[in-house]
């Protein structure tokens, strides 16, 4: 009975232990996993001798105990054309567990937390002489809450890059892609490697941006361009985003796709990394950070309505630095007013003075379209000459034809003279009778058609000035002495016919000269 009593004890105390040791594990696990969250920001703890040829470094406390909840970086830089070789004391001692998963020491070939992972180490046993490929290694050594440990010291040293070479008693130089940045904002982009010619045509890009936000300020993050020449191939090209630092548990947000969003960094470090291999180097990105605090604002800084206080130097800059267009909404008076005052200190007296020459210009043009019509008016007033208004618009070959005035009056004094001659003879025709009275009264019928179609045909030129009709040259001289009375009496009808039709181109030059014998003319006619 006492040795049934007593298995059963002991089992009750095996399964209170089990129990116990299970939910240690499944504590430790989940505080594995959020590593980052829980303890205390990297830094460079412990005691760290730093040499010409190399130096030394240990855990915290080394020999004693390291304390719980501790992260330690260590970036060991060798000088160009070297490489770094580390090695450990035999007195080494890092809580076991499986994988490294609890109290660890992490140790990178490069100068980041994302750079190639050599190993992870823990246990009893120190590791094995570790070397570097090129001048940087980053060593990261965390603990948990419980069951701390001796912890561990490592010397290292600088030894020649077997892989370095000499051309032409020239060091080739080493290409170290890495930038800063820091203030109240600024521009990080993939093409300063091109232009700063950190990386040599073919190769692949592994670049760094390290942002320094301003003090007590965070950093926020905002995609002005992005595109990655392969989309979704994270392995070939991606755009990474740390917070705090390069480690590998800091990464915030990591794009490779068509999409990159905003970011909001907790910390005031950001690091950005750019990874293109050879065949995608036309991979860019171009970012904006901005430098914020979290509200209440003071009054040095601008209230972004997202949870940001931005400086005032960064409102109406033309860029938006608030997640929301808040800091540029309201800056198109404040704009017109810059833009003014630059161009009065500027080019004001050019201004001033081509705006002069153009007002008097204009006044002078407005003066002659005033003037001008006014002294047409004015000479519509004068007393109307006929004369000098048919020589205008009298056709220029008319004008090589006319006659003087002396002239003019000497022929309508004879043609007055001879129409009375006419009337005359007339009346004594009408008295007497012809002998051939058939051939006669045929042609006086005759003759009277065509006084007739005289008297009633209208000529083009009666009211048309604007398009006068050619006559053919007419000299009155000639004309007047063409006939005498003795024609006139062998054939009166026949005389006076010719007489008009003669007389017909003289009536032209009587009607631009003299109104009143054209008159007269009509009657007899």
């Amino acid at each position: 009975m006492a040795l049934e009593q007593l298995c059963a004890v002991l089992k009750v105390l095996l399964i209170t232990v089990l129990v116990v040791e299970g939910i240690a594990v499944a504590q430790k696990t989940q505080d594995g996993q959020n590593i980052g969250i829980k303890h205390i920001p990297a830094t460079q703890c412990g005691i760290w001798v730093r040499t010409s040829n190399g130096g030394h470094f240990a855990s915290p406390n080394y020999p004693d105990s390291y304390p719980p909840n501790k992260e330690c970086i260590y970036i060991l830089e060798a000088a160009p054309r070297q490489r770094i070789e580390l090695t450990f004391d035999e007195r080494y001692y890092i809580e076991p567990s499986f994988e490294c998963r609890f109290d660890h020491l992490e140790i990178r070939d490069g100068p980041f937390g994302f750079s190639p992972l050599i190993d992870r180490y823990c246990g009893m046993k120190s590791p094995a002489l570790i070397r570097s490929t090129g001048r940087f290694m980053w060593i990261k050594f965390s603990s948990d809450e419980e069951l701390e440990g001796l912890g561990f010291r490592a010397k290292y040293s600088f030894i020649p890059d077997p892989d370095f070479t000499y051309l032409g008693g020239i060091l080739n130089p080493i290409p170290d892609c890495q930038f800063e940045l820091s203030g109240a904002d600024g521009i990080v982009r993939s093409s300063q490697v091109e232009q700063e010619e950190k990386t040599k045509p073919g190769q692949a890009v592994d670049c760094i941006w390290t942002i320094k936000a301003t003090p007590k300020a965070k950093i926020y993050l905002r995609f002005l361009d992005y595109q990655m020449e392969h989309s979704n191939e994270c392995k070939r090209n991606f755009v990474a985003v740390y917070d705090g630092s390069s480690a590998i548990e800091n990464l915030k947000a990591k794009f490779c796709s068509t999409v990159a969003n905003d970011v909001m960094l907790k910390t005031g470090v950001g690091v950005i990394r750019m990874w293109a291999d050879e065949g995608s180097r036309l991979s860019r990105f171009r970012m904006l950070f901005t430098s914020f605090v979290e509200p209440p604002c003071t009054s040095s800084t601008f209230f972004c309505h997202s949870n940001m206080c931005i400086n005032n130097s960064l409102v109406c800059n033309g860029v938006q630095n608030c997640a929301y267009p808040w800091d540029e909404n309201h800056c198109k008076e404040k704009k017109k007013a810059g833009l003014f005052e630059q161009i009065t200190k500027t080019h004001g007296t050019i201004i001033g003075i081509t705006s002069g020459i153009v007002l008097v210009l204009l006044i002078i043009s407005i003066l002659v379209q005033v003037k001008q019509p006014r002294k047409k008016v004015m000479a519509c007033k004068t007393a109307f000459n006929k004369t000098g208004f048919q020589e205008v618009f009298d056709p220029p070959h008319y004008e090589l034809f006319s006659l003087r005035e002396k002239e003019i009056s000497a022929d309508l004094a004879d043609l007055s003279e001879e129409l009375d001659n006419y009337q005359k003879l007339r009346r004594s025709s009408t008295a007497s009778r012809c002998i051939h009275d058939h051939h006669c009264g045929s042609q006086a019928s005759s003759v009277k058609q065509s006084r007739t179609n005289l008297s009633s045909m209208e000529l083009p030129f009666r009211n048309d000035f604007a398009q006068p009709q050619p006559m053919k040259t007419f000299n009155s001289t000639f004309k007047k002495s063409s006939y005498t009375f003795k024609q006139a009496h062998e054939c009166p009808e026949q005389a006076l016919e010719d007489r008009v039709m003669e007389e017909i181109p003289c009536e032209i030059y009587v009607r631009g000269r003299d109104d009143s014998a054209q008159a007269s003319i009509s009657i007899d006619f």
